[in-house]
């Protein structure tokens, strides 16, 4: 940083980089963010004008974290995983700024990194300015500008940006989509909107729309060179928000241009697709308006349907969220883990027989120990949920948002928050697998992944969930997410409303919403009852409620309201057992244990020194486990304790199959943990198990 500032001081900073553009020419429309009418919408997903949109996205920055869970992971975020993250990609080691540098001129040397490692610090500055845009720290507003100024330095003449063909001379712009120019722009369109909403500055915004307007000039055409290009597809969501904040229609037509392009043309080999799997594992296979099935790459195909789902939110075309609704019925109801991870396996087929990698194979097939889960896909799962539950207003979107967040989510990530995990499996076991053939699992949490999209992906999601707990419903307000926080936000209608949210949510289930300034007349305050929250009762200034909590829906509370109503809703925490399906022959008469939102995992540290997780059964009865909270264990967190049957004398024989006579047991008390702070307590690999086979009780 001391080395831009003295450039600055030289006027280096300004010497124009003429250098020869020969790929491709931009478009001689290129306009800069200040001679537009931009949208002063200031949402994560600015859909305020969006007419197919049920839920609208409050502001950023309107709902803050005051106490409890998400504000100490928002602390968290703020004081160690970005400073972290800082000192790894604005090093040598994470070398992503220096890729920028280098492209620029301010710097010598080669690219390092993966294809897709500019995305991933795009992704690090938008999570800078979500902390940003809470915390008002005017070094990170500066800090983020003098990353503009080199970015837009590399940026060439005509708009390109990549600097991982930048920096090659046998590389040439769009020649083949693996290189992941696609994913690399969407995460700079994004970022560069969200940078426009928070601080008000068009500098970034500049850099994204003479960047869009190249791809608009490439790629809004029929031509079949540029037809299956739409790979890793981050850039259809980047289009529908550069639409949304510059009021420009062709990026929203572009944006459907490449939804359009999916399915349309012959799957077979080009040029163009060397070097990377074709086919189903890019979601090419078969139309989206005609797809049912989730298939392929779970990141690519995740971003994909989120990025329709933005596109439908604008047009409002019937086949879309037909397909869609197809989409997130075949994840969350036959692809999906306990924990809201989706991904189920590293390598596999689909079913048209398509190779995959990273992805969705068979409905209902779902192994433990070799279960991928990419951090990323579990994140892209919550992602795309977000925005269907904007698009329908229903609970069932927001329940699988809350089920990644609190599990899945969370636990590619340490408590400190430096060091991580790229997939994330629900069973491990010492031996089971040799780590040394593979590139993205570990043994233990990673201090630097080389692919390195996960981490700051889950940094930016911790960073903006503030903006995920409530959305404005056509005559109110929506409670989303539960967590101590207040609202300052103006409802649909232009009339101010405040709300205070006090709770110890996960870990209690009593949530207390008091009112502080709203408007004179009658408005809805819809909150959402989890599909596991049995018994749940509601009430208004401390008297019950007729109003029913049904789980799984959005209570609607409709009255005049007046400063200093109490609502208080109350979520029985219940310790609950959960089975799979029959089809998933993976946990055939294994439970897994779930309190609340949180689903609980038994780690090894927690077991005799000479047992196995293997060697644990869980007794039938939820009435033998006990939760308590411990303010100072794995950062404060609710444990369940209870007894477990330990099998004595398990056969160590290698033979695939073995006799086996009755077991003997012995009974041990110990803690389960919540899955996300699994692999917290030891440097060293340990084991650990989310389902466990159970011995039920007779009665």
């Amino acid at each position: 940083m001391r080395r831009i500032q003295a450039l600055l001081t030289l006027g280096l900073f300004f010497i124009s980089c003429k250098q020869e553009v020969k790929d491709t020419v931009a478009s001689n429309t290129t306009l800069t963010a200040s001679t537009l009418a931009l949208d002063n919408g200031k949402g994560i997903l600015n859909n305020t004008n969006s007419p197919h949109v049920k839920f609208k996205s409050i502001d950023f920055g309107e709902c803050q974290w005051t106490e409890g869970f998400w504000a100490e992971k928002f602390k968290t975020a703020e004081t160690k995983m970005i400073p972290y993250m800082r000192s790894l990609l604005t090093g040598d080691k994470g070398h992503a700024l220096n890729n920028f540098k280098i492209a620029a001129g301010l710097k010598e040397g080669e690219h390092k990194g993966m294809h897709w490692h500019d995305g991933d610090f795009y992704k690090f500055m938008e999570a800078i300015m979500y902390v940003y845009g809470q915390n008002k720290d005017e070094n990170l507003r500066k800090e983020i500008d003098d990353y503009i100024l080199i970015i837009g330095k590399a940026q060439k003449e005509n708009g390109y940006l990549q600097t991982q063909i930048q920096l090659y001379a046998d590389r040439k712009p769009y020649e083949n989509r693996k290189y992941h120019e696609m994913y690399n722009s969407g995460h700079l369109l994004t970022s560069a909107c969200i940078h426009y909403r928070i601080t008000g500055q068009t500098n970034f915004l500049d850099i994204a729309i003479k960047h869009a307007d190249l791809m608009y000039s490439l790629f809004m055409t029929d031509d079949s060179r540029y037809g299956r290009f739409g790979f890793n597809q981050t850039q259809i969501m980047g289009l529908v928000e550069l639409y949304r904040t510059t009021k420009n229609k062709k990026y929203l037509d572009l944006a459907e241009q490449f939804i359009n392009n999916r399915g349309k043309y012959e799957v077979k080999e080009t040029p163009e697709t060397k070097g990377y799997p074709i086919g189903d594992m890019v979601q090419e296979r078969t139309p989206l308006r005609e797809s049912d099935e989730a298939v392929g790459h779970a990141v690519l195909a995740l971003y994909y349907y989120a990025g329709a789902a933005d596109v439908y939110a604008e047009t409002g075309e019937q086949a879309l969220i037909d397909a869609l609704d197809k989409l997130w019925m075949n994840v969350a109801l036959k692809k999906m883990y306990v924990t809201g991870a989706v991904g189920q396996a590293h390598y596999g087929a689909s079913t048209n027989r398509d190779k995959i990698e990273e992805g969705f194979i068979n409905e209902y097939m779902m192994p433990n120990t070799t279960a991928y889960n990419e951090t990323c896909a579990n994140i892209c799962n919550s992602m795309f949920s977000y925005r269907m539950l904007g698009l329908h207003g229903e609970s069932k979107y927001a329940d699988v948002m809350e089920t990644v967040l609190y599990n899945s989510a969370l636990s590619g990530i340490n408590i400190e928050g430096d060091r991580y995990y790229y997939a994330n499996p629900l069973r491990t076991v010492h031996g089971s697998r040799d780590y040394d053939k593979m590139n993205t699992e570990f043994p233990v949490r990673q201090d630097y992944l080389e692919c390195f999209c996960c981490p700051p992906n889950l940094v930016r999601t911790i960073a903006q969930v503030s903006g995920w707990a409530y959305s404005k419903s056509e005559n109110g307000i929506a409670v989303n997410l539960y967590g101590g926080n207040k609202l300052a936000t103006t409802l649909n209608d232009g009339s101010s409303l405040k709300l205070k949210q006090e709770t110890k949510y996960p870990w209690e289930g009593d949530v207390e919403i008091t009112i502080e300034a709203c408007r004179s007349d009658a408005f809805d305050i819809l909150l959402r009852i989890p599909e596991w929250a049995e018994g749940s009762k509601i009430m208004i200034n401390g008297k019950e409620s007729e109003i029913l909590a049904t789980p799984g829906t959005y209570a609607t509370l409709n009255r005049t309201w007046k400063a200093n109503d109490t609502i208080r809703l109350d979520l029985p925490l219940a310790i609950n057992f959960i089975e799979g399906h029959g089809r998933i022959e993976e946990v055939r008469n294994q439970v897994a244990i779930k309190r609340g939102p949180v689903v609980y995992c038994l780690e090894s540290v927690d077991l005799p020194a000479e047992s196995s997780i293997l060697d644990v059964y869980i007794k039938g009865d939820t009435k033998q486990l006990k939760s308590d909270f411990h303010p100072d264990f794995l950062g404060g967190v609710s444990t369940i304790s209870g007894e477990v049957l330990l099998r004595k004398e398990h056969n160590t024989d290698d033979a695939m199959y073995q006799k086996i006579e009755h077991p003997e047991w012995t009974t041990f008390k110990t803690t389960f943990i919540p899955y996300f702070t699994w692999s917290n307590r030891s440097n060293e690999e340990t084991e650990m198990s989310v389902f466990l086979p159970v011995v039920w009780e007779q009665k």
